[in-house]
């Protein structure tokens, strides 16, 4: 049965409708005086059909009538947002720049600001790409690369900006359709997050990364542990492109998950594998592996289950020497992964408890140097290719990412905002406005899937278009030529540093040669950084 809030949403409607019944009733039977209320009533009941019927907006088909007193308020911001909303202090204002520039590219509209720049170009922490006085203009802004190395027999074309992990059951299944079906019409990638790949995913068509995490969701025994014959099943789906073992996420690192029985349905229960009736249980650890070497080995067999397609992990930093404990292992078993993906802390959730949200976890950035320099260090970095994810929105945020290291970046809460979210964070609860994040099927209705998918294309599009662009500017003819000294930075006190100051690149293979300098302290967490185990918490 819906409940009272599914009800309540078509109330406003009903209303009208009921108040056009009554005016007609008093205009004929009382007094001509009624046209006017009549009138107006029913035209409110014919807006509000209209809204149901049409496919363009989630929060009238949602609300309609009521819902219009958003664009209203939409439509007056500019004027008043400057002088009632910012506040100096508050970076909720920039989540707002950046939705409002993924719902302009998205809808295909006119993404420039007037006005030039804002005022937080004078604060600490700003930063910027430098350019040149001999600009490049780049026709073809479709920027991919090749996952894959010598170990790998299916490498994969990815292009450099691709959908993040969302799983279907944190999404509704339109959501998901409509961002897998923008996958394919655009030609990028969409990661199926732990949710395993449902009919979704399926009937959308798009390229999938199939992720792997400790519930081990679409492989999963009876006893929660990893089945090897589930895996090659779906591992081997032509659909599927790339493996992705998920080792934490930047949300909410080092913390498991539970959907509880309540909210499974027939779908995600056949999606994930898990029976109707139970809570679902997404552990903190993996059980298929205890110690980096055992890690390498389970990516290996991976590998070879999904018949050589490109295999590699994601992860948020936590304690660094642990990763260093990974790479040993890497070069002990000769077992190298196609690829790891960086999360930053700053990444997104509906079920994340706050403390976990706000001070668990390495930020992008950080990670993402860190990742590559020791990659560097160890002198394996062009055998793997690195994504970054977490608040990756904006041209200027990928190319920030490539000139750290990365080769690729994902976005979850940029194609959320293209798809219609518009942060109402009722994620957890069920109740989402617009369709997302939910598995009520009448709010899910309300996201249409062809639509959405449209500006889910334009999104990506532009984004791109608008890199090209910015990496023209830098006198670059390929983002991937991006360097930290390409970036600059304001500090605190005003003073700019140089990306190459601030984000390094350190020697290659330095980590492997004892008469080399140490850098940053990463030859002493070296040292002590060991293959057979990962590191205790106290020495990490």
């Amino acid at each position: 049965m819906p409940d009272f809030s599914t009800l309540t949403r078509f109330s406003t409607f009903a209303g009208v409708i009921c108040l056009t019944v009554l005016s007609l009733f008093a205009l004929i039977g009382w007094s001509g005086w009624f046209v006017i209320p009549f009138l107006v009533f029913g035209a409110l009941s014919l807006l509000g059909l209209r809204d149901v019927r049409q496919a363009s907006h989630s929060v009238l088909r949602n609300y309609p009538v009521l819902g219009h007193i958003r664009f209203l308020m939409e439509k007056i911001r500019p004027e008043i947002r400057q002088y009632l909303l910012e506040d100096d202090q508050d970076e909720e204002p920039f989540s707002r720049d950046q939705r409002s520039l993924v719902y302009q590219r998205a809808k295909g509209q006119e993404d420039a600001r007037p006005f030039g720049t804002k005022k937080r170009v004078y604060e600490g922490g700003y930063s910027w790409v430098t350019h040149s006085v001999q600009p490049t203009h780049i026709e073809d802004t479709d920027f991919r690369i090749t996952i894959g190395n010598a170990a790998c027999k299916q490498p994969y074309s990815a292009s450099i900006y691709n959908i993040s992990a969302m799983s279907f059951g944190s999404l509704s299944g339109n959501a998901v359709k409509a961002l897998n079906m923008g996958a394919k019409e655009g030609g990028f990638a969409h990661d199926t997050g732990e949710g395993s790949v449902s009919r979704y995913h399926k009937e959308g068509g798009g390229d999938l990364i199939y992720q792997v995490a400790s519930g081990y969701f679409g492989a999963r025994a009876k006893d929660g542990s990893f089945d090897p014959e589930k895996f090659a099943r779906t591992a081997t789906l032509p659909q599927v492109k790339m493996i992705e073992l998920k080792l934490s996420q930047g949300a909410k690192p080092g913390h498991g998950g539970m959907l509880p029985a309540g909210k499974i349905t027939e779908e995600i229960a056949e999606a994930r594998g898990i029976p109707m009736g139970e809570d679902c249980i997404s552990p903190a650890a993996h059980s298929a592996f205890s110690t980096p070497i055992e890690m390498c080995e389970f990516l290996g067999q991976l590998r070879d289950l999904s018949g050589g397609k490109p295999v590699g992990f994601k992860l948020c930093i936590g304690h660094q020497r642990e990763f260093m404990c990974m790479v040993k292992a890497m070069l002990e078993t000769g077992i190298v992964p196609d690829f790891i993906v960086v999360d930053g802390a700053e990444g997104g959730t509906g079920a994340a408890p706050l403390e976990f949200a706000n001070h668990v976890g390495m930020p992008m950035v950080e990670g993402l140097s860190f990742v590559h320099n020791t990659l560097r260090g160890a002198g394996i970095r062009d055998q793997i290719k690195l994504g970054a994810a977490g608040k990756i929105i904006s041209a200027f945020d990928i190319a920030r990412a490539l000139a750290l290291g990365a080769d690729w970046c994902n976005s979850a809460r940029g194609f959320m905002f293209a798809i219609g979210c518009i942060q109402a964070q009722a994620c957890h609860t069920n109740h989402c406005p617009v369709g997302v994040a939910t598995q009520d099927p009448l709010r899910a209705r309300a996201l249409d899937p062809v639509h959405k998918s449209a500006r889910v294309v334009r999104f990506h599009r532009d984004t791109l278009e608008a890199l090209g662009e910015m990496t023209g500017a830098a006198g670059l003819s390929n983002p991937s030529g991006f360097l930290p000294h390409h970036l600059m930075q304001r500090q605190s006190d005003r003073s700019m540093v140089q990306g190459n100051k601030a984000f390094p690149y350190l020697p290659e293979g330095f980590l492997l040669d004892d008469e080399a300098e140490d850098h940053h302290g990463y030859k002493d967490r070296w040292s002590r950084a060991t293959a057979e185990m990962f590191s205790p918490p106290e020495h990490a």
